[in-house]
């Protein structure tokens, strides 16, 4: 059986952090850019990569919300597409996930 106090507990702390990291990001964002062209120059990189992790973190917490909303609802460990459950081990390594091993394997076949 699947502890799912640990596993909210886990998800809830990895929330925490996530939306820390996107609030930090944010800050950063509103600073003002330097008076020098080539600090501005490196600012702006440092923008676009700031962007792409803000937006990795936004689709994590996505992710983690829709768990712990399963938790909740007792729908946690089922599998969103098959029914099936969800294996122990595939969820300790990713519990945010929604599919099984192998209909996750199918829609990326597909996707690609």
């Amino acid at each position: 059986m699947t502890d799912l106090r640990a596993i909210r507990a886990d998800l809830e702390t990895r929330l925490t952090g996530l939306r820390a990291r996107v609030s930090q990001i944010e800050t950063d964002f509103r600073q003002p850019l330097d008076d020098d062209f080539a600090e501005q120059a490196v600012d702006r990189e440092d923008d676009e990569a700031q962007d792409a992790i803000e937006l990795a973190a936004l689709a994590e917490i996505e992710l983690i919300e829709e768990a712990l909303a399963r938790i909740e609802a007792g729908s946690y460990g089922v599998c969103a597409s098959c029914g099936e459950e969800i294996a122990p081990k595939r969820l300790a390594a990713l519990p945010a996930c929604r599919l099984c091993i192998t209909c996750a394997e199918g829609a990326e076949s597909r996707a690609a």
